[in-house]
């Protein structure tokens, strides 16, 4: 477990990742069900969160 705030990843929101992907938010929905970028589930919600290297693999594919 990391030590300090410092050391946390860095993890983008839904609406982050989407903007930075030029998709709408459902197609990342949709990404995450069929397994082509998994997302992180935070929260009891279960929100959404992406880490920007899983993001930069995709773009480079």
């Amino acid at each position: 477990m990391p030590k300090t705030k410092d050391e946390l990843p860095k993890l983008l929101t839904i609406r982050q990742a989407a903007e930075i992907l030029n998709v709408h938010v459902e197609t990342l929905r949709r990404w995450d069900k069929s397994g082509k970028l998994k997302a992180i589930r935070v929260n009891d919600r279960g929100d959404r969160r992406y880490k920007p290297e899983d993001l930069e693999k995709l773009m480079k594919t």
